[in-house]
């Protein structure tokens, strides 16, 4: 639930009796046609059917989370709970403080949603609330609404303690903990109050129950994440065409990210993660993400940012760009080893290959490529065994994670079924090579050193292969030199 803000009795004049009188009076009645279901509607069924499958005799708790302040009586922009959203098919910035209770049944469970429903005008909150009211956070759904957007039952959160108190000594609760810490602290009570240990176990076993669901995705997240990417490559040919413009005005990073930015909430929610805009040896820090730096004619820019859909399916792509629309040699001798490795993952990854072949065949051409160069001190052989290592210096990431709905999908997933599980149809999961040769890095050649390259695009395994989601964006060197000239 949200954290408590502050009372701040000097930031609002109190209500004269005349006012609450007249402020209700005058408007338009609302709408009386319901609204059309979410276009996630239809599929939640099937996911919350196949959840019931692994707790059948269980309530379970999915929180939506609450707002949290940033500072003062300001609070971040909101995104619901990654669970939350995929079980009842909301998305956007829907819904604080919402809780989706599955209730077990002769037929499986049966969904209901806990949230704050609008008030009435003649009700305070309609005009004092900061947080909630219409006046000043815009018409919220009515029960009645919310079920038709949601295609299940709505209830108002004030009978949530009831309904998760009834019958807790004979039926097990349990709630995605992380979610909300006061719902869980709730849930706790319950279960103490009906003689129950608090079981955190029981938590632990559904958090990773709905991450491993994920890992497989339907269809219609397919589609969602091709759509995301799209809307990425448009961002990122946004960039480009503004890179004269980065240049000119210094702190360019910041430019890119604001462009990036702006492509993001007009095509769907927001970034999906914190934009990587690093020029030069910015790009050697992985997760650059202050983007204060200026952009120059001969560096690179490396890029990494996705869109995050209404749905709040993100992508998730990198793309090593020379901010002048032309590689060096030197840019190019590194830039065309990650696309090597890149290629090599590429085609290494189909159904029954284990997740993690796919980053073997990609550091192998790494660990070759810097061997040729003089760099490893073993053979490539030593620094791929368990007992070297030593490639890791100038890449020391993965190069695989799940994709969907967080940009590192299904997180809480064993390690049996995530880094030692097998490729299937439907999975979604990037493929980001990189080569990263820091400024201060003297066992590297000086023409070398700032060098960074990181190579990203989101693929689908599909019953014989792959197929690229993000393939609007080009990797080939010179077909990336072609399509920066046709833009700057």
């Amino acid at each position: 639930m949200s954290e408590e803000q502050p009372k701040l009795p000097n930031r609002q004049n109190p209500f004269s009796e005349a006012f609450r009188e007249f402020i209700p009076t005058g408007w338009a009645p609302y709408p009386t046609e319901l609204p059309q279901a979410l276009p996630a509607a239809s599929w939640t069924p099937e996911r919350r059917r196949k959840l019931s499958q692994k707790f059948p005799e269980d309530r379970i708790v999915l929180p939506a989370g609450g707002l949290k302040v940033r500072a003062n009586d300001t609070d971040y922009p909101y995104r619901p709970d990654t669970a939350f959203a995929y079980y009842s098919g909301l998305g956007g910035d829907r819904e604080p403080d919402a809780v989706l209770v599955l209730e077990p049944s002769d037929n499986g469970h049966e969904p209901t949603l806990y949230f704050k429903p609008r008030a009435p005008r003649t009700d305070p909150e309609f005009y004092a609330d900061a947080r909630y009211g219409e006046m000043w956070v815009g018409q919220r759904e009515s029960l009645d609404e919310m079920a038709a957007l949601i295609g299940f039952p709505a209830a108002p959160i004030s009978e949530l303690d009831e309904h998760l108190a009834k019958n807790a000594d004979a039926v097990q609760l349990r709630v995605l903990r992380l979610a909300d810490a006061e719902v869980a602290a709730r849930v706790d009570r319950v279960r103490r109050e009906a003689g129950r240990s608090e079981q955190t176990e029981f938590d632990e076993e559904l958090a990773v129950a709905v991450s491993e669901q994920r890992l497989v995705k339907d269809a219609f997240e397919v589609e969602e994440m091709q759509r995301a990417c799209d809307a990425t490559a448009e961002g990122f040919e946004a960039v480009v065409r503004d890179l004269p413009e980065a240049v000119r005005r210094g702190r360019g990073e910041r430019w890119v990210e604001g462009i990036f930015g702006l492509y993001a909430r007009h095509h769907g929610n927001a970034v999906g993660y914190d934009t990587i805009a690093a020029g030069a040896d910015h790009a050697n820090t992985l997760h650059w993400i202050r983007n204060d730096g200026d952009l120059r004619e001969g560096d690179l820019l490396l890029m990494d940012a996705g869109v995050e859909l209404d749905s709040l399916y993100t992508a998730d792509i990198t793309r090593t760009l020379p901010v002048s629309g032309t590689y060096s040699p030197a840019q190019r001798k590194v830039y065309q080893a990650v696309l090597d490795a890149q290629n090599a993952a590429l085609a290494a990854a189909k159904p029954g290959v284990s997740f993690k072949e796919v980053h073997a065949a990609a550091i192998k051409v790494i660990a070759e490529r810097l061997h040729e160069w003089g760099l490893l001190p073993v053979t490539p052989q030593e620094s791929l065994s368990p007992e070297g290592g030593q490639h890791r210096r100038w890449m020391v990431h993965g190069t695989s994670h799940h994709l969907g709905l967080d940009v590192h999908d299904c997180a809480q997933a064993r390690t049996e079924n995530y880094r030692e599980g097998v490729l299937e149809p439907g999975m979604i999961i990037t493929v980001e090579p990189g080569i990263y040769f820091k400024a201060t890095d003297l066992l590297v050649p000086e023409e070398l050193r700032g060098i960074g390259v990181r190579i990203e695009d989101d693929i689908v395994i599909t019953e014989d292969g792959n197929r690229i989601l993000s393939d609007k964006l080009p990797r080939d060197p010179d077909e990336v030199e072609a399509w920066m000239a046709g833009l700057l």
